[in-house]
């Protein structure tokens, strides 16, 4: 099913075009991340979603109803974590929640219900009548959450839901979006920071210019910039091996002798039984084998090398 089909998604401010043409589908129970530098058109495109902005051209459909035909359908079913926190610091955590909660049309007991539930899934139930002004960046960071969630969306955007929080709040926040997930939630993740993406998305799309570049799980980006993933061996010496003996074993890629240690790239998609046949040479010859490691592309670097820009740029 899809929850959520963006169909030649276009935002014009004058001449300049934010978001060109933009067309995109995420299906139900996915972990949709969206990366981009600023300026990509993301924080746009997420706006339109949300129905913060006017669409210039183009579709949305959320859970197969057009949003301009039923706004209102829309906005029941998404919840919205915005990147920048907000809440009413003269509120207490438990009337932050409730005020949110309430503008979904949730009332009496089950609007209490819903309120006790988000502020027990982002831990803040022993803090519920404390106001933020005395919350730490973490914990205002989860009650953003808990308002986005009270009124169970099915589709939630969390956009830049971890700047500038301590590490035990960002993998409080990490675990949550995961748990969400397993709750049955579809969700549009967005961040700076590509091991969080790593870590949580099950799809990821790139954009830039307005337009996405390119889209597919991790490992279907990382193919983009390689076909072959490299093992590195490091060893102790290369001091009794014959180099040129050992450069025509087949798969490997590459030496690097120095004078403690020397490090050989072999192509990691080999075939096992040469993959065997390189490392019996190494033991047959007595040379010590000091680590094993996948050398595979990161996000990071897919990200840099389709874009030429850092994420942050």
């Amino acid at each position: 099913m899809n929850v959520l089909q963006l169909t030649n998604l276009t935002k014009k401010f004058g001449s300049f075009i934010a978001v060109d043409n933009l067309s995109l589908t995420i299906k139900e129970g996915e972990i949709f991340g969206f990366l981009g530098s600023n300026g990509a058109g993301k924080s746009t495109t997420i706006n339109m979603i949300a129905s913060l902005l006017k669409m210039t051209e183009g579709d949305i459909t959320v859970l197969g109803k057009d949003i301009n035909k039923d706004r209102k359908y829309a906005k029941l079913n998404i919840g919205l974590v915005p990147q920048d926190i907000a809440i009413y610091e003269d509120l207490t955590a438990y009337e932050n929640v409730r005020f949110f909660a309430g503008l979904y049309g949730l009332r009496g007991s089950e609007l209490n219900e819903r309120v006790r539930e988000a502020l027990k899934f982002v831990g803040l139930t022993d803090r519920q009548k404390s106001y933020p002004k005395d919350f730490s960046g973490g914990m205002k960071r989860r009650l953003n959450i808990a308002c986005a969630i009270a009124h169970r969306p099915k589709l939630i955007i969390m956009d830049e839901p971890t700047v500038g929080i301590d590490p035990q709040s960002r993998n409080h926040i990490l675990e949550s979006v995961k748990e969400l997930n397993r709750m049955g939630c579809t969700i549009i993740y967005t961040s700076h920071y590509m091991e969080e993406v790593e870590e949580v998305c099950t799809k990821i799309a790139i954009m830039d210019h307005g337009k996405i570049i390119a889209e597919g799980t991790k490992e279907q980006l990382k193919s983009i910039i390689t076909d072959t993933k490299d093992m590195m061996i490091e060893l102790r010496s290369l001091e009794n091996i014959d180099l040129e003996q050992l450069k025509d074993i087949t798969g490997i890629r590459a030496i690097q002798a120095d004078e403690d240690t020397s490090t050989i790239k072999i192509n990691s998609e080999l075939e096992v039984n040469n993959f065997n046949n390189i490392i019996q040479y190494f033991i047959s010859n007595d040379i010590e084998i000091r680590s094993l490691e996948e050398n595979a592309p990161s996000l990071e670097t897919v990200f840099l090398t389709l874009t030429g820009r850092n994420l942050r740029d």
